[in-house]
């Protein structure tokens, strides 16, 4: 795609069509350097037009309710005809094949059919954290197509998935009631990066396991160091099936905005984002140039050859590795 296309993708996305961001997307997730390059330049291009946005993060076990929460959320946040809704959902990947189901376009149905609405699943490609390589440039994009509230859902492999927190404002973690999860967490460091927690599920649910699942989580917050000086995780109740909570989890996010925008951490937050992405970038185009670079190529099976016979230690043999293309500092 040449220069004047990727201009004339950017025109379009920005105007809201919906191909055009989905096109842009899979740009930015192709592997080939060419299809990268083009998807920043589109990019780039969109970046000028800034609006006020929110990014909010659903994590929990699998199992926890992730998809019929967002769908929940995302009916009772489009009662305000302001709102334009992108949800971006990480499936995993499949080590073997490197394939992924991509199901939750189809778990979502009262969503996808919506004009103000775009879903985009994607491939976690074997990425840890819980997220794709590049759900973070997808946010940007979606946000540059006139989507001010993008909910991220996150992989559901467990307590690692910490990722979230660079990319959303809002990281909401769902737990289910009675499942030992509220403790778990304290262990894993995953209740740290929440700033409100939903016990989800609770229709059907024993009202006494339903409480002590609260008051476990409330008791485990109490034990952790605050995330924002400002700002308590709440812990609310809440049933995709009965309704119950949904709107105090809207009203919790909208709040908790509010507040960090009152007390400048809002922007400030979102510029340490764009920094650890900017360094993570960096730190990823260095290593495809090092591994791509003639020298490197024909070298490199003949070092690890030396390394793997033990005619050199691994120190002594990435050393002289990098020195091919970087000359240390004396």
């Amino acid at each position: 795609m040449t220069s004047s296309n990727a201009a004339e993708s950017a025109a379009l996305l920005m105007t809201g069509n919906r191909n055009a961001l989905s096109r842009a997307i899979t740009l930015i997730e192709s592997s080939l350097p060419e299809h990268q390059e083009t998807a920043h330049d589109i990019l780039d291009r969109c970046l000028g037009d800034r609006t006020a946005t929110l990014r909010i993060g659903i994590t929990g076990s699998p199992g926890a309710g992730k998809s019929t929460l967002i769908e929940s959320l995302g009916i009772e946040l489009l009662k305000d005809p302001a709102n334009r809704l992108a949800v971006l959902t990480i499936d995993p990947s499949s080590e073997r094949s490197g394939g992924s189901i991509l199901g939750d376009k189809a778990r979502m149905e009262k969503l996808a059919g919506r004009k103000d609405v775009f879903i985009r699943p994607s491939p976690s490609s074997g990425h840890l954290g819980g997220t794709s390589p590049r759900t973070h440039e997808a946010i940007l994009l979606c946000e540059a197509a006139g989507y001010n509230v993008v909910i991220v859902e996150t992989v559901g492999v467990g307590q690692s998935e910490i990722s979230i927190e660079s990319m959303v404002d809002y990281v909401l973690l769902l737990l289910l009631p009675g499942s030992g999860d509220e403790l778990q967490g304290i262990k894993r460091g995953i209740m740290e990066i929440a700033d409100g927690i939903a016990v989800s599920k609770i229709d059907g649910v024993p009202e006494k396991s339903v409480q002590f699942s609260k008051a476990a989580c409330e008791s485990a917050l109490n034990l952790l160091p605050k995330k924002h000086p400002v700002w308590s995780p709440h812990v609310i109740l809440t049933s995709s099936v009965t309704g119950q909570g949904i709107d105090m989890v809207w009203d919790n996010i909208q709040e908790f905005a509010h507040t960090l925008r009152a007390n400048n951490i809002f922007e400030e937050n979102r510029r340490k984002q764009l920094h650890r992405l900017f360094c993570a970038q960096v730190e990823m185009q260095l290593r495809q140039t090092f591994y791509n670079h003639p020298e490197i190529r024909s070298s490199f099976a003949e070092i690890a050859a030396g390394v793997e016979k033990m005619n050199m230690s691994p120190f002594t043999g990435a050393k002289k590795l990098v020195e091919q293309v970087i000359r240390y500092p004396r």
